[in-house]
């Protein structure tokens, strides 16, 4: 909920999640090569590496580089990466997805770059979320122009997202049949990322899921 007013504590400590719940799934982060797509100033990178790993950042807005990106940071697009099939252990995506108009095609090329066996981390804010807005939110329950509006009286500047252009409508439910339909991952976890408790449960429950998830977290293994 300080996401906006202290970012650097809120990211180390989804950075430090984020790197624990790989270790649960695939074992020690030393020694792999992971990519971090969408991954802005690097703070997952900087864990990952913190932990041993071979990490690089991919984001394609220089923006959200910041002035220091640091070694092994690439201005790139998550649709085309330019990294070679199967190149990594690891491919980690972290509220990324709700900022691409093609969900479907983004996820593919994260698969794409991941070794046979190797572990696909993928975790975004669904629209139906109290924060499927982001900044605006929850005014988005009542339409994105009003809550746009909204939030540039109150605050006297634009907001960030425009939904439609680097925000959009994603669901749980879609994207787990999405997921499910393809044979080429296999499907680890997918759990509510914030929750405190069930956070298994909750994506199993129609509609209410869409609400109530907040945050869709999938742990997927490349099957071939």
């Amino acid at each position: 909920m300080r996401e906006q007013q202290d970012p650097e504590s809120c990211y180390r400590l989804l950075a430090r999640d984020a790197a624990d719940q790989l270790e649960a799934y695939g074992g020690p982060l030393a020694g792999r090569v992971v990519v971090d797509i969408g991954g802005g100033p690097g703070w997952f990178t900087r864990e990952f590496r913190a932990r041993g790993a071979e990490a690089y950042l991919f984001e394609p807005d220089a923006a959200e580089l910041g002035n220091a990106p640091g070694p092994g940071a690439v201005l790139a697009d998550g649709y085309l990466l330019p990294l070679a099939d199967g190149c990594a252990d690891i491919s980690f995506s972290s509220n990324v997805l709700e900022h691409v108009a093609d969900p479907a095609t983004f996820l593919s090329e994260q698969v794409r770059v991941t070794r046979p066996g190797g572990l696909i981390y993928v975790s975004f804010t669904n629209w139906y979320s109290p924060w499927g807005g982001h900044e605006w939110a929850p005014w988005h329950y009542l339409g994105a122009d009003r809550a746009r509006a909204r939030y540039q009286r109150r605050t006297g500047r634009p907001a960030k997202h425009r939904l439609g252009e680097n925000l959009f409508a994603v669901h749980v439910g879609a994207t787990l049949r999405q997921v499910r339909a393809r044979d080429d991952v296999e499907i680890l976890a997918a759990r509510s990322r914030y929750a405190p408790f069930l956070a298994g449960a909750i994506p199993r429950i129609p509609l209410l899921r869409e609400v109530i998830t907040w945050n869709l977290l999938l742990i997927l293994r490349r099957c071939a």
